[in-house]
């Protein structure tokens, strides 16, 4: 099996969510559910391309988190 992360593959959606998911943190309200929303479904475009690929979406959306939390923006 290859799971490896492509660079490009659902990257910028997931740096999106991140940093959304993050941003919604600071703030109160229905305002920060709203934004937590749209981080998740930003997160659709590549848990799509890891099911079309035949590849356990689940595994790859947590590593990809893992990088992005570990890396950041740049």
């Amino acid at each position: 099996q290859n799971d490896s992360v492509v660079a490009g593959g659902g990257a910028i959606e997931m740096e999106l969510s991140k940093y959304l998911r993050d941003y919604s943190r600071t703030i109160p309200g229905k305002q920060q559910l709203l934004i937590g929303a749209y981080a998740k479904a930003l997160e659709i475009i590549p848990r799509q391309l890891c099911d079309n690929a035949g590849f356990d979406a689940t595994n790859i959306l947590n590593k990809l988190r893992a990088k992005h939390a570990q890396v950041g923006p740049g």
